[in-house]
């Protein structure tokens, strides 16, 4: 784009390589406000969304992220724009007067239609029917299938998010459940996010569940299911509290309010995570614990990926490393397998495996690679060694508290655990992230 234009319009995209089609320059978007009404026996959604941005530049247009719903109505600070295109991913709205950089403004965008699931190298990601529910799972880019955002891990906004739908099922969403209200058949179900939530962690899931309580301490704990599975939801999360406190002691204060937990009645590929929330298929659960390292996983997430949330999508190993590490430190727990112990044995697997990767930066095709994964494990249990188990923990607590609902990056990993005063960080992190050949354990 030429410089001079740099200071007119927004962006269209955010410049991510990973998802280039992702995210938009010139604002950012403090809260969004979503008012859905949904039939889940047709999949039809009427919804509202009244965004709160700030511009970063001065704006003649700007974009947002939206695809496979029809637009009804747009208006910019309560008047109609200049104009609106809707493009494939893209709604671009020029507006009537410039916003001037540093001015908050508000855009209402009304619309309508079948939600659907985005395509994506990845697969499938957004809102998706179940076979009597939804479930949405937006990661990296499927937030645009059910409300216009700004879709970059790097913009954290509060959230209000409002769902109607029939009766007879249960909403849970990211936050507290504020509100709950039933008229004619439907039912209002309102949830507020108060802590900065990428848009990628929104999520709605709706299905004919029951609840129950778990534990009240150290935080609220919540698992929603189909009553068949009463049984073997009760076995294989009877120990989550158990979970919460290990990694709450280890990783610091559990992050956010509450913690629920969905198990839908389809069957899933893989158990998601979402802020606040993780989701399970039913075929993640059999009343004999098989899955407890999925929810060790799942949980560890809500430290790093949602509080501490990467700002470039390159930087995915700090998600996924530390979630897969603490699928060991769980073990060790139980009185199983020790970190080491699995750190050695999960290195000879890695080794077995082609050494053609650089998880610092693996591409988009493989950001979510096995290897990512594991190698991030490594790499974190590389770094515990090197500065003792004390050490390492008293900083990983103060990094969590440090970057608390903010954006965290490799080079800032980095430079917060050098200052243990232990010289060497920097060499063991890149040792294992940013070459292909594997590291000595």
């Amino acid at each position: 784009m030429p410089q001079s234009s740099q200071s007119r319009y927004g962006s269209s995209t955010f410049g991510d390589p990973y998802v280039p089609a992702g995210g938009n320059g010139g604002y950012k978007v403090d809260h969004y406000d979503l008012d859905l009404d949904y039939r889940v026996a047709t999949n039809r959604l009427r919804a509202t969304a009244t965004i709160t941005a700030r511009a970063t530049m001065r704006l003649d247009r700007f974009s947002l992220d939206f695809d496979g719903l029809s637009v009804d109505k747009i208006t910019v600070a309560g008047s109609p724009p200049r104009k609106v295109t809707h493009t494939a991913r893209k709604l671009t709205v020029t507006v009537a007067e410039p916003i001037e950089a540093g001015d908050s403004f508000e855009v209402m965008v009304r619309y309508r239609g079948s939600p659907r699931p985005l395509r994506s190298p990845w697969g499938e990601v957004g809102w998706e029917e179940l076979s009597d529910g939804v479930l949405v799972a937006g990661q990296p880019c499927g937030a645009a299938s059910w409300f216009p955002c700004n879709d970059h891990p790097s913009f954290k906004s509060t959230f209000r998010i409002v769902v109607t739908c029939e009766s007879p099922y249960t909403v849970i969403s990211n936050g507290a459940l504020t509100s709950q209200s039933t008229r004619s058949g439907r039912t209002s179900w309102t949830f507020h996010v108060r802590e900065p939530m990428a848009s990628y962690l929104a999520t709605v899931q709706i299905g004919r569940y029951i609840r129950r309580d778990v534990v009240a301490s150290p935080v609220v704990q919540r698992i929603f299911f189909p009553a068949d599975l009463a049984h073997e939801v009760a076995v294989d999360f009877a120990r989550l509290g158990d979970m919460v406190s290990l990694f709450s002691e280890l990783f610091g204060p559990y992050p956010f309010d509450s913690y629920s937990v969905v198990v839908t009645d389809d069957e899933l590929e893989i158990p998601l995570e979402a802020q606040g929330l993780a989701i399970f298929g039913r075929n993640h659960v059999d009343g004999a614990h098989g899955s407890d390292r999925f929810i060790a996983h799942e949980l560890a997430h809500q430290w790093f990926g949602n509080s501490l949330t990467i700002a470039r999508w390159q930087d995915i190993w700090l998600h996924e490393g530390f979630a897969c590490y603490a699928e060991w430190l769980w073990e060790e727990e139980r009185g199983g397998r020790s970190a080491e112990e699995n750190a050695i044995r999960h290195w000879n697997q890695v080794d077995a495996l082609p050494h053609d990767i650089v998880v610092g930066d693996p591409g988009p095709h493989a950001m979510f690679d096995d290897r990512v994964y594991k190698r991030g494990a490594l790499a974190v249990h590389a770094v515990r060694r090197h500065l003792g188990d004390e050490v390492f923990f008293e900083v990983l607590r103060a990094f969590t508290r440090g970057r608390r609902h903010g954006s965290i990056s490799t080079e800032d990993f980095v430079e917060f655990f050098s200052r243990s005063g232990k010289a060497g960080v920097g060499p063991i992190v890149s040792a294992w992230i940013n070459a292909s050949d594997l590291p000595e354990l």
